[in-house]
């Protein structure tokens, strides 16, 4: 895996890399938002709702309101780069990162199985998120924990989406890859 760290996107979708589309001139686009400032608006209000659940869902488990200003709510912050360093990881060849839009992401051109794309999308989430959450809601005490897997879930709306439309649109033995700010898929 080779990381170009490109900076900050210009809000440009045609400088994104492309280059499989050539290869898989037949491959499905994924049935996703076109434009990408209406992609951006509902993600972040979805985000905000998961937020919001979760929140209530920690108050409940510590029988009280949670302060969501601790140790754990810094951590979400630091933890953004090392979430797409993670993204970076599970792809073998170059894979690029952005900055702009309120988001960091990364975004290479690889093609990779299904179940690989979806492990890459979620595993970020599965680190800084869901395990520090699950372990709080075993043991309140982690309100560290909690913060921070509250806040790392609602930050992987946008991998949510990808894990949803792959699950939802490619075959199992299909094959997806990123090309400008779409999704597509083959078998």
């Amino acid at each position: 895996m080779e990381l170009i760290v490109k900076g900050r996107f210009n809000g440009d979708v045609n400088s994104l890399p492309s280059g499989q589309l050539k290869n898989h001139p037949n491959a499905t686009c994924f049935k996703e938002f076109d434009n990408i400032n209406t992609f951006s608006l509902v993600l972040n209000i979805a985000s905000l709702f998961l937020l919001i659940g979760l929140y209530i869902l920690m108050c409940l488990r510590i029988h009280g309101l949670a302060s969501l200003f601790n140790t754990g709510t810094i951590l979400s912050i630091i933890c953004l780069l090392p979430h797409e360093f993670l993204h970076a990881i599970c792809f073998q060849e170059t894979v690029y990162l952005y900055i702009g839009k309120g988001i960091l992401f990364v975004t290479g051109t690889e093609v990779m199985s299904r179940n690989r794309f979806i492990f890459m999308s979620l595993l970020p989430n599965l680190v800084f998120g869901f395990i520090p959450f699950f372990i709080f809601l075993i043991d309140p005490s982690h309100t560290i924990l909690g913060a921070l897997g509250l806040f790392s879930i609602s930050a992987g709306i946008g991998d949510y989406y990808n894990v949803f439309n792959a699950l939802r649109q490619v075959p199992k033995n299909g094959k997806c890859f990123m090309e400008k700010q779409h999704t597509y898929w083959f078998v």
